[in-house]
């Protein structure tokens, strides 16, 4: 007997299994008997076989249940399914590649914000056993590494230090970005040079350092992949280093620019910088048994010693508040709070995705009603057709995946070109096998999502309607009902994201025109970096930027020059523990830490910056017997002096017996970022003029040597950068050029990191934006070719076309105010998770709030226009006969 189940439940015939056919000709077998045994009580043939059938029920069913219970069935019927739903796809092209692409763009999307997440925040650090790094919140001397190093029992300790190094004696002098690091740096992190060794046990020792590390790009770049490097001297800061190793080309700790490592030099007899200068992070290996709890005890009990080999008298509570941490939170703990607000909103964007692939599947399936009627009629069970509907969506979804995979490659490359380049780890972002399975997994959870309401509403057509009707008008209720709460919900979801990127653009313009302190316009700079050696003769590195600034000054276009030793909004600078005449230190409290910058007499009128009171610097303040003078900013001031005069107050660093006296007060200028001007930890900043006495000199009666031009001018200033190089290599042709820009420029990189996150922000809500659009005019269409007849009626009982827009224009609005009022709520309680990353914007902004609900409201009617003209132009007639 052949099954009444239709040709897409059951395999061809050529294709049946002898176990399907022993199934068929049992339940035939079965029938016949039954039928047989009604004819020998003296029924007709026609009647026992029809009360045959009615007592043995749906056969189909029957055949369907036993088929169930063999096992492998579900994986056949899944095949089944599959075949079914890519011919069904087949037929409806436009409907899947709209489908596919709306998924493409949601998970794709994810995929490569997860990409990122992956690689910065959950992929573990490359060094042997990275669980057990861990590293200190705050920084500490070198003198206090060395007694960590050497006293701790639950850890081996390691310490690095920033710097930077003149490479010379090749072709060009070039300015490398290095880092200085402990003789067990390496060995600690576990960590074998490609070609040669690291450094040994005693190398950061004085007269021991003279050794370096290369990065493998830098020994390939200056040194042309030479495998006879090692043991080759070259010149670093005019001292010979001996080459002893390269590292590996995916060895690029602590920063992908470090270009080489030197030796920490640990000269206990060199005070200031064995215990004021250089604080540096610390970082250790938990020893085998030792555990971070251990370890933090530990610390906790060092800290007294600490504080008592200190050279000067220091606070009882310094460093109370560091902290042991894994070493990954240490490393990406800033970043985290950023990238963890741009994966959720990925996360919204996608479900904004998956509820218009739901609300296309719920409209699909109304048209797909005389279909459905007829296999439940057949025999299909509920959870036959709902599996049937969340197959073709997994169909969708992995296609969307895999395209989705393939799009999160290209928008991986533009992200990592759009996030801050400093941002820790982003050069190791790739998309390995935990991305495939991220991708995977959503791809899955997506499909079974978006499909779930299309199935649900499948289950609960009535057939019997449905094939009197012949499936041609209506659709249930309850799936119209479901498709304006997907609405609603996009709606909501849209309004959230929107709120977000208003209240961080909105951050971003305070953040764009607030007042660094300074006027960046039509300021050049450029990074000149002599030797350290060059500038410890007394007077040399004087001599040699006095002359700098006369040759620029004289040069085509140049207004005025100056030099200072750190650009503002790079905190680069040094600070000193001092001493403020006036200010009472109680027993125990903290030492003022105050920030220093050196610079030359013209800065403050290149710059602009104000003076507030008492006078400017002169060229006789930077003479060998000039009185020892500095200018201090006007929060400074206020903070020592408070309702005082500060002209002629004095400090000191707290290990010289040198004071300073203060000779006038200037404006604030934002030296660490555009949202602060000092870290909290340091009290306030001076000036003092570029000569011998400046705090930070390279050595008792030494200068700085690295210090940056600031020229004012309205000439080329292309030009002016090839004059520049020419005058400095005249002077001293051992000195790189570096960092040669424009200021303004210098101020737009210090608000990259939250004009990234703004423009990432704002490309996700106009998606959301443009989605919640579509989804608002897909079910006001759909609606209008439902109620095609019902318009006909009104507008043939007299309704004039305006009513007919108001209404259906009216649909569209409550749906939308819904959502909207809904996404407010939610605005308001998830925005505050993005407090952090915002500046001069309250997380409740009013004003955003309110330009949002507009410009949703606005989207919202003009999606619902379309289909309204459309119903304005129903003909009656027409319409009446509609069926």
């Amino acid at each position: 007997m052949k099954s009444p189940l239709n040709h897409d439940d059951e395999p061809d015939k050529s294709s049946k299994s002898s176990k399907h056919r022993e199934l068929e000709e049992e339940l035939a077998s079965h029938l016949q008997m039954s039928q047989q045994d009604r004819q020998d009580r003296g029924e007709s043939p026609q009647q026992a076989a029809q009360s045959a059938r009615r007592e043995f029920g749906n056969v189909a069913l029957v055949e369907h249940v036993t088929r169930d219970q063999w096992r492998g069935r579900w994986f056949e019927e899944f095949l089944q399914d599959l075949r079914f739903a890519i011919r069904t796809l087949r037929k409806n092209p436009g409907f899947a590649t709209i489908a596919v692409l709306t998924l493409v763009l949601g998970i794709g999307a994810n995929t490569a914000i997860f990409s990122i997440v992956n690689g910065v925040l959950l992929r573990q650090l490359p060094f042997r056993d990275p669980a057990r790094l861990v590293g200190t919140t705050t920084y500490y001397p070198k003198g206090a590494f060395v007694l960590m190093r050497d006293q701790s029992q639950t850890m081996d300790v390691i310490a690095n230090s920033n710097a930077e190094f003149n490479l010379t004696g090749t072709d060009l002098p070039v300015r490398l970005t290095g880092t200085s690091v402990s003789a067990n740096w390496f060995q600690v992190l576990g960590s074998q040079a490609a070609i040669g060794r690291t450094f040994q046990n005693c190398e950061d020792q004085p007269g021991n350092d003279n050794v370096v590390v290369l990065s493998h790009s830098l020994w390939e770049r200056r040194f042309g992949s030479d495998p006879n490097i090692i043991g080759r001297s070259i010149v670093l800061e005019g001292e010979s280093r001996r080459v002893v190793g390269v590292m590996p080309a995916d060895f690029r700790y602590p920063s992908p620019k470090t270009e080489l490592w030197v030796p920490l030099r640990l000269d206990p007899r060199k005070t200031r910088e064995y215990w004021g200068d250089s604080y540096m992070p610390i970082t250790a290996r938990l020893r085998p048994g030792a555990t971070l709890e251990q370890a933090r005890t530990e610390m906790a009990t060092l800290r007294p010693n600490i504080l008592a080999a200190f050279a000067w008298p220091i606070p009882a509570d310094s460093w109370l508040k560091s902290q042991l941490v894994p070493l990954q939170e240490s490393i990406v703990g800033d970043v985290r709070p950023t990238l963890l607000v741009l994966l959720s909103a990925v996360g919204l964007l996608l479900l904004i995705a998956c509820a218009n692939v739901a609300n296309l599947l719920l409209a699909r399936s109304a048209a797909r009603q005389r279909e459905i009627a007829l296999r439940t009629a057949l025999g299909a069970s509920r959870w036959r057709i709902a599996r049937q509907f969340v197959s073709e969506s997994l169909l969708i979804a992995v296609v969307g995946g895999a395209l989705g995979l393939l799009a999160a490659g290209y928008g991986l490359s533009i992200l990592k070109a759009t996030l801050p380049a400093d941002m820790p780890r982003l050069a190791d972002v790739t998309v390995d096998s935990r991305v495939f399975a991220f991708t995977a997994v959503l791809s899955i959870l997506t499909g079974i999502l978006f499909g779930l309401a299309p199935a649900l509403g499948a289950t609960r057509l009535d057939p019997n309607k449905a094939l009197k009707t012949g499936g041609d008008r209506g659709v249930a209720y309850g799936s119209t009902r479901m498709s304006q709460t997907l609405v609603i919900a996009e709606v909501a979801i849209s309004v959230v994201l929107v709120i977000g990127a208003g209240l961080l653009v909105k951050s971003l313009w305070n953040l764009s025109h607030s007042n660094p302190g300074f006027q960046p316009e039509a300021v050049m700079t450029a990074r000149i970096t002599p030797n350290q050696v060059f500038c410890q003769a007394a007077g040399r590195c004087q001599t040699f930027y006095s002359d700098l600034l006369d040759r620029v000054r004289s040069l085509p276009g140049v207004k005025n020059v100056a030099a200072v030793n750190g650009l503002p909004l790079s905190a680069l600078g040094e600070n000193f523990p001092s001493d403020v005449e006036g200010v009472v230190r109680p027993a125990g409290a903290d030492v003022p830490i105050i920030f220093e910058r050196v610079i030359t007499s013209d800065y403050l009128r290149v710059m602009q910056i104000p003076l507030l009171q008492g006078r400017n610097f002169v060229d006789s303040d930077s003479s060998q017997n000039a009185q020892r003078v500095a200018l201090i900013t006007k929060s400074a001031a206020e903070r020592f002096w408070p309702g005082q005069d500060p002209i002629g107050k004095h400090f000191k660093a707290h290990w010289m017996n040198e004071w300073w006296t203060v000779v006038g007060v200037v404006g604030d200028v934002r030296e660490l970022n555009m949202t602060r001007n000092l870290p909290e930890w340091i009290d306030g900043e001076v000036y003092t003029p570029y000569g011998p006495h400046s705090i930070q000199g390279a050595g008792p009666e030494a200068a700085p040597a690295a210090m940056t031009l600031v020229v004012l001018t309205s000439g080329d200033q292309a030009q002016l950068a090839g004059e520049l190089e020419k005058i400095v290599s005249g002077l001293q042709g051992d000195v790189p050029v570096t960092q040669v820009e424009l200021l303004h420029q210098w101020v737009q990189e210090a608000v990259s990191g939250p004009r990234s996150t703004a423009s990432l922000f704002a490309i996700f809500a106009t998606l959301a934006l443009a989605l919640g659009a579509i989804g608002i005019y897909g079910v006001i269409s759909y609606s209008v070719s439902q109620r095609t007849r019902e318009v006909g009626i009104r507008m043939a009982l007299g309704a004039r076309r305006t009513e007919v827009l108001r209404l259906v224009v009216g649909q569209g609005t409550r749906l939308a105010l819904i959502g909207v009022a809904a996404g407010l709520a939610g605005a308001l309680a998830l925005t505050r998770l993005m407090a952090s990353l915002l500046y001069g914007v309250r997380t409740t902004d009013p004003l955003t709030y309110s330009a949002v609900a507009v410009l949703l409201m606005i989207v919202a009617v003009a999606a619902s226009y379309l289909p309204a003209r459309r119903a304005m132009q129903v003909d009656p007639i027409i319409a009446l006969r509609y069926e």
